[in-house]
């Protein structure tokens, strides 16, 4: 049996969580933080999320277990079988993360002590984010999954990165999801998935126990 190594409260975690449950593989959850003494062996670079294969394989990386997942069980796939169809999923996953994501992570400290970042930093972080914004309305093409009628890997791995992009926002004193075209609508229809609901609810229930260790970690 496949075993997932992380927790709940990381969206990276949970982006290949979604993908398994979507798919119907059975897993089993390792909860552990990146701090836990002998983690490297699951990550060298002791990252959540990470995971062991059936046959005792170690991944990770989030964007490399979903292309993991989708190889190894192909059933109710996530990628298209067109090239161009596929590449066009990853280069949307690929978007989110480095022009959305990732720059909005750059003001996570701040949420956390509810302490205001720097002007300049909030400058720099919004004009990567103003990238992210064009290059979605410019790749997706909402109706009602990111790329049409399709269901793929880009809507779990979207869903996930605004987790983090909802912060970044509020710091920004900025609406990133109504930004972009029919992205609204789209996130009320992904919430109201039974994975969502699933990865959601254990998310909140392991929030107390994140807090505790982020303070643990300071």
């Amino acid at each position: 049996m496949l075993t997932l190594h992380g927790f709940s409260y990381s969206n990276y975690y949970n982006i290949p969580k979604h993908a398994l449950l979507y798919k119907g593989v059975e897993f089993a959850e390792d909860l552990v933080y990146p701090s836990a003494d002998g983690y490297e062996q699951f990550s060298p670079a002791k990252k959540v999320p990470s995971l062991t294969t059936a046959d005792g394989q170690h991944l990770s990386e989030a964007a490399v277990l979903c292309e993991y997942i989708e190889d190894a069980y192909p059933e109710k796939p996530l990628f298209p079988a067109d090239p161009w169809a596929r590449n066009h999923v990853r280069q949307i996953m690929h978007m989110s993360e480095l022009y959305l994501e990732l720059p909005c992570r750059r003001l996570l400290p701040f949420g956390f002590t509810n302490s205001t970042p720097p002007d300049a930093l909030l400058a720099e972080v919004g004009g990567v984010v103003d990238r992210g914004v064009a290059s979605m309305n410019a790749l997706c093409e909402i109706g009602p999954w990111l790329t049409g009628e399709t269901f793929t890997m880009a809507d779990i791995y979207v869903r996930y990165v605004l987790a983090v992009v909802g912060l970044g926002a509020r710091m920004l004193k900025r609406d990133i999801v109504g930004e972009i075209d029919g992205l609204g609508p789209w996130v009320e229809r992904m919430a109201e998935l039974p994975e969502s609901k699933r990865v959601d609810a254990d998310m909140e229930a392991n929030r107390e126990s994140f807090f505790a260790y982020v303070a643990s970690q300071s």
